[in-house]
Parts: C-alpha cells; sequence; structure tokens
C-alpha cells in the first residue's frame, strides 16, 4: 500500500514551557576508569513539549544513546550522573527503583536499538505486553491479553491474536521491532525515547517502523526523543535538532532551519558526507579526523583540531548561543566564503586527488569507451545454490533445500561498480561466495576475466583468486588482531609467492595509496579507528593487483564522516586503478553514489538491473519502487512531501520454490490485477524485459505494462 506524507498529521506545537513532557537540565555522565573519571556527557539540556519531536544526532561516542539511558535511569553502577531529568515535572534522577518503576513505562518509555535483547525470550510476546499493561494498570490477566492483542494490531502485526502466542525468536526483526514499540506504547506515555530503533534493519522494514512511530505518536500524543545517525530519517521524522559532538549540544535548531542553514562546522561536515539518492555523485565532505579523547580536553572548542576555520578566538569552548530558536555553540558569525562550498573539503583529507574536490565522479568506466566495447571482468548466469534442510537426531534424513540463490544475472566490465542490492535474505552474500569459491556452480554459468569457472583447473583457479579480492563488511573481525599492520597487508603477496624482498617494497606503497602512513605497519589493529581499518582491509585486497574488488557492505559498520572518507578513497583508486567493483549494500543512497550499475534481487532472483541512473529514476520492477521510495533523504520538505510504498509482511520463505513470480505475495501490483493476470503471475516465472540504454526488470507488468 502506499503510505500517506509524513507532514499529513498536523505540526507539533513548537512551544515548550515549565510543564514540558521531558526536560534535561544540566546532565553530566562519568563512566569509573582504571585511570580515573571518564566524561560521556557534558551539560546536556534538553526539552520536550508534548507531541513534539526531537532528533538527536552525532558520530559515535558523541553521547547520545547515553542521554536516553540516563532519562530513563537504565545506566550501569559504573556510571555517576548529574543534572536533572523531569518527566512531566516529576524529577527521575535519583529516584528510587520503587518511583521509577512507576515512572518508565507510564510517563517515559523506551525503544531500544536491538529488540531481540529488549524482549525475553523465554516468553511469549503477548504476555510481555500484557505484564507492562498490568504493571501500571489495575486489570485482569484476560483484559491485558485483549489489549496486548490490539496493540500488535495498532502497529501493524498480521494476526495479531495468533502472533501474541509466539515467541520473540519466532518473529522476523521487524516484527520483533513494532513489538516493542506495541510495549512502550502500552500505557499512553508522555515521553517515547527511540534510541537508533531503525539501525539493523533493512530500508523497506526502516520504512514500516518510522510508520509505527509516527502511529504511536498519534495515538498517544507523546512526545518523542528519536536518536539516530540517518539524517534523512531525522528530516523527515523531527520537528527539532539537536546535534552532539563530544558529549555537549553543539548546534539546535528547527529541523527545516538546520538542514538549510547549518551555523556549526561541524553540522555542516555531517550533512556534506551524506550520500544522497537524488544526487548521485554529488562530491561528499568528509569530516577530517576523529572525535577527541574527552579525559583529555584542554578547555577550548573540542571540534577545534578538526575545523579548517578554528583559530585564536576559539581557545575557549564557546557556550550554545544564538538569535531565536536556532542555537551553535561557534564564535564564527555565518559569511559569504567562511564556509565550505559544495564539493569542497572541511579540511584537508587523503583521498581527494589534487585540484579536484573529493569523490569527483570520472566520466565513467571506460573514459567515454561504449560500455560493449569494454572487457568483460564478471558474467553471471542463471546461478543457483540450495542448501540441504534436515530433521532428525541420531537419524538426519534431509526433508528440503533453501533456495538461497535461484536464478542471478550479472554483468561487470572493467572500470566498472556494479551495486547489488536488496532486503537481507534476498541471497546477495550468498551469490558473493559462489563467485569467489572459482569453482563449478551448482547451476548457471560464472566467468571471470574471461575463463570459466566451470573449467578452471587447480592451478588456474588459484593464479586468478589474485584478480579477485573481497573487502569484508566489518574490518575488526577480518584483520588478525594478534598480526601487525604491514605483516596483514602483505599476506596476500605472500600466499602468492612473492618473495621477501619485493613484499617488504610493497608495503609503505599500499598504505600511503590508502591514505595511511608507511609508519603504521608496525602498529596492530586494535590502535587504529573503523576507518582506518576498512583502509587496512582495502590495501590488503590491493596487495595483489586485481581486477575486480568485491566489497561486502564495506561501509555499513562506519559512521557517516567516515563512511563518506572510504566512499571517496573507493572513487580515487577506481579511477587511478582502473577497478571494477562489485558493491554490495543495503543502503541505495551509498549505491547511488558510488555505482555506475545497480542490480536488484529479491529472494534469491535479479528482478531489475541496468544503469544507475535509469534505475533510480525510472525504477520498472515494483519491488524496485517500493525500495526506491523507502529510502530518507535528508531534505526536510522533500521528505515530508514524499508518498512511500509500504511493503506489506515479511518475504516468503526459501524454502518453497515458487514457479511463479515470488513477489507477488507482497506487490500491490498483483493485488489490483484480474483473475487471469494473477494466474499468470502465480505459474510463470517472470523473464527478464528489455527497456532500453541496458534496462531489464523481470515483471509480468513492468511499470504497469503487461509483457506480449
Amino acid at each position: 500500500m502506499t503510505a500517506p506524507p509524513a507532514d499529513a498529521a498536523p505540526p507539533a506545537p513548537a512551544a515548550r514551557t515549565d510543564t514540558a513532557a521531558l526536560a534535561v537540565r544540566g546532565l553530566h555522565v562519568d563512566f569509573d576508569g582504571p585511570e580515573g573519571p571518564v566524561p560521556a556527557v557534558r551539560g546536556v539540556d534538553l526539552t520536550l513539549s508534548r507531541g513534539e519531536v526531537l532528533g538527536l544526532v552525532g558520530e559515535s561516542g558523541s553521547g547520545k544513546s547515553t542521554v536516553a539511558l540516563a532519562a530513563m535511569g537504565l545506566l550501569p553502577r559504573t556510571a555517576r550522573v548529574r543534572g536533572s531529568v523531569l518527566a512531566g515535572g516529576t524529577e527521575m534522577l535519583g529516584a528510587g527503583e520503587k518511583a521509577l518503576s512507576r515512572l518508565r513505562g507510564r510517563r517515559v518509555a523506551m525503544v531500544f536499538q536491538d529488540p531481540l535483547s529488549a524482549l525475553t525470550p523465554v516468553h511469549r510476546v503477548g504476555d510481555q505486553i500484557a505484564e507492562a499493561v498490568r504493571t501500571h494498570q489495575d486489570v485482569t490477566r484476560e483484559k491485558a491479553r485483549r489489549r496486548a492483542v490490539e496493540l500488535l494490531d495498532l502497529v501493524g502485526i498480521p494476526d495479531p491474536a495468533r502472533r501474541a502466542r509466539a515467541y520473540p525468536h519466532e518473529f522476523s526483526g521487524g516484527m520483533r521491532q513494532r513489538a516493542v514499540i506495541a510495549m512502550a506504547v502500552a500505557n499512553d506515555p508522555d515521553v517515547i525515547l527511540a534510541d537508533e530503533p531503525t539501525t539493523a534493519l533493512d530500508v523497506t522494514v526502516q520504512a514500516q517502523i518510522l510508520d509505527v512511530l509516527r502511529t504511536a505518536r498519534r495515538e498517544t500524543g507523546a512526545a518523542l526523543l528519536l536518536v539516530s545517525h540517518d539524517l534523512g530519517v531525522i528530516a523527515g521524522m523531527a520537528d527539532r535538532v539537536a546535534v552532539m559532538y563530544a558529549g555537549r549540544v553543539v548546534e539546535s535548531a528547527p529541523v527545516d532551519a538546520l538542514f538549510a542553514a547549518p551555523r556549526m562546522p561541524y553540522t555542516i561536515g555531517l550533512l556534506g558526507a551524506v550520500p544522497r539518492p537524488d544526487a548521485g555523485g554529488r562530491p561528499l565532505t568528509p569530516v577530517p579526523g576523529s572525535p577527541p579523547d574527552l579525559r583529555t580536553l584542554s578547555g577550548g572548542c573540542p571540534f577545534a583540531p578538526r575545523c579548517p576555520l578554528a583559530d585564536d578566538a576559539c581557545g575557549d569552548e564557546p557556550a550554545l548561543a544564538g538569535m531565536g530558536e536556532h542555537l551553535a555553540a561557534c564564535v564564527k558569525t555565518p559569511g559569504p566564503g567562511l564556509f565550505p562550498a559544495p564539493g569542497e573539503t572541511l579540511g584537508e583529507a587523503p583521498d581527494g586527488a589534487p585540484g579536484e574536490p573529493l569523490g569527483a565522479v570520472s566520466e565513467g568506466p571506460g573514459g567515454g569507451v561504449p560500455r560493449s566495447e569494454l572487457p568483460v571482468v564478471l558474467r553471471v548466469q542463471g546461478l543457483a545454490k540450495t542448501f540441504p534442510v534436515y530433521k532428525g537426531g541420531a537419524f538426519r534424513r534431509r526433508v528440503g533445500s533453501v533456495y538461497a540463490v535461484d536464478g542471478v544475472d550479472l554483468d561487470i566490465r572493467r572500470g566498472e561498480t556494479l551495486g547489488l542490492v536488496g532486503e537481507s535474505g534476498s541471497g546477495k552474500s550468498t551469490a558473493l561466495m559462489e563467485i569467489l569459491r572459482l569453482a563449478a556452480p551448482e547451476a548457471g554459468e560464472v566467468e571471470i576475466l574471461g575463463h570459466s569457472a566451470a573449467a578452471l583447473t587447480r592451478r588456474r583457479a588459484h593464479a586468478l583468486r589474485g584478480c579477485v579480492q573481497i573487502v569484508f563488511q566489518d574490518p575488526m573481525a577480518s584483520l588478525d588482531p594478534r598480526m601487525p599492520v604491514g605483516e596483514i597487508v602483505a599476506e596476500p603477496l605472500r600466499a602468492q609467492g612473492h618473495g621477501r624482498a619485493a613484499v617488504a617494497g610493497r608495503i609503505p606503497g599500499l598504505l600511503e595509496l590508502v591514505g595511511l602512513e608507511a609508519a603504521h605497519a608496525d602498529r596492530f589493529p586494535h590502535e587504529f579507528s573503523g576507518g582506518q581499518r576498512q583502509r587496512i582491509g582495502i590495501a590488503r585486497a590491493l596487495a595483489v593487483e586485481p581486477e575486480l574488488l568485491v566489497l561486502d557492505e564495506p561501509v555499513s559498520a562506519l559512521d557517516v564522516s567516515v563512511q563518506a572518507g572510504v566512499l571517496n578513497l573507493l572513487q580515487r583508486l577506481k579511477r587511478e586503478l582502473g577497478l571494477a567493483y562489485l558493491f554490495v549494500s543495503h543502503d541505495l543512497a551509498v549505491v547511488r553514489h558510488i555505482a555506475d550499475r545497480v542490480s536488484v534481487m529479491y529472494l534469491g532472483r535479479t528482478v531489475e538491473s541496468g544503469p544507475v541512473e535509469e534505475v533510480f529514476a525510472r525504477p520498472r520492477h515494483p519491488y524496485t519502487q517500493a525500495l526506491l521510495s523507502a529510502v530518507p533523504v535528508p531534505d526536510p520538505s522533500r521528505e515530508r512531501a514524499r508518498e512511500r510504498i509500504l511493503l506489506a509482511g515479511d518475504p516468503p520463505s526459501p524454502e518453497v520454490r515458487d514457479e511463479g513470480c515470488r513477489f507477488r505475495g507482497r506487490c500491490g501490483v498483483y493485488a489490483g490485477l484480474g483473475d487471469a493476470d494473477r494466474a499468470r503471475c502465480e505459474g510463470v516465472r517472470p523473464a527478464p524485459r528489455s527497456f532500453g540504454a541496458g534496462h531489464e526488470a523481470a515483471c509480468h507488468f513492468a511499470a504497469g505494462r503487461p509483457a506480449a
């Protein structure tokens, strides 16, 4: 179905009084450390009026989640909290456990980032919601259970009476988060604190959860404190925004004013680092450096070491000040030429080529050569992979199969980036592993640099392995913590038989190529930031001079400012080395920024592919249309005015091999068809249809037109 625009509901009141739903004043939080207190929050003031949405943003470690947990009284005993947190005029800081139990859920409720850890695994979901009801309301057990079913229905859980009897592990991630929201609104709280409620979810599920939060706010009239690193989400949900840096609020403003005219250089950097799905190729502006260690702050502006505008006037830490509701902790006055223009960098960074802005996009693969004339680096046709399903203990027997990949087609040319997108469980990672095996696939064809994987000898496969390298999602998990960085980067070279002297000579150049220093070779992975560790992973992959780099969610675990630097690095390396990328991501804004072509997967099948500009501008498959409609845009006016296609339910089980269209159970087009056309979707697998310019979609009724 199509969701109404996010601004369909009347705007929340902007006035803030002493009877605010939530008032945080002078909040300080320190954690006990082996060498003394470690500051986390340093004097935060926040006010939420009833019905208002306040977005709290900032990099990891800025103190966002600590503020939310402190407001609920959920910090560990090692935390030292000072200040005041008033919920409807009642002080929460310093209150006893009994008093807090009366306030939590009734006055203030919380939606946690990880719903699985927020639900008790051994109790049924309905019973847990009913318990929250009975804790604050004098009702019978039966009435509480009926209320739990009503709440599950309110948040969009299908067949709520049956689902209420299920356990948390029987719910999908999106359904678990819906259940947590149902529990949060069970007692009509005055304030809902949502701590990164959509971070671990697919973009389609994220759109559903945000819609549920809007419903919860509308039904309860509660104020919402939304903690998020996603500025697109904040643009569409918030009335006001508070930006945190180094444990303090450094800018606060109404959402439209902050996105249109940010005053704090840090905020400008955050906004400039965000890839936009509606502006592919726009140069990104990474914030240089890393956040400070709060234990060693010297009293000046904590952002000064990363700020290109810093001077002697920044010697004292500025207070939050300004005219009206737009406040910023910066002594600089915005004016012509003072702040970087779009596309310019906020300070020096290692990822831009001389004389061009960071993230500048090249002419395209081949530098103007027609794509059809470029050499094929990877060609995949009809790839399939199944996994057996067994049953029984001592006598196991196969009772079925999981059809993880069931018809994937890919085509990558030299110097080209192909973005591979789809929801979790669509088969993206399985397809990657099948390609990287360099062996005969279960079904279909895999051809790498003109060599069929099915015909490779062991020696030829070993030689070809250096031509295809991978960069993993979690850089820390992919780097051996016991090895210095130089040894990690050298490992692929040694595996290819290079001599000791040749290896030692390559390491400094590889580290410098990815923006690190040669002296870093003696350090260990834990001594680097997340972005630097990902650069090490890229250097290791480049060591054997591959022609194809497979990137499996390479920036999903990074802050937006760090992500921008890695994306700019990848763009530069592609220009300089002529690399081809197979870039897997669930973030379509990132794919729009970096890819030349895009391939969309659903339940193991390729459903649409083509040039990224064409697919994003004119998506043909209903699934692609839903995906793109769910991608948040960091522009409040545009984001609130957009209509979203909310997908019903979850994908069907991959254990059932449907001969027809696998998407039809969630497809709005199918729901509006007549019996004859429905029978076609149910019994005939859609073949790819060409829409010109290399754009194909596997749908009988792509873009509303039936296939001939």
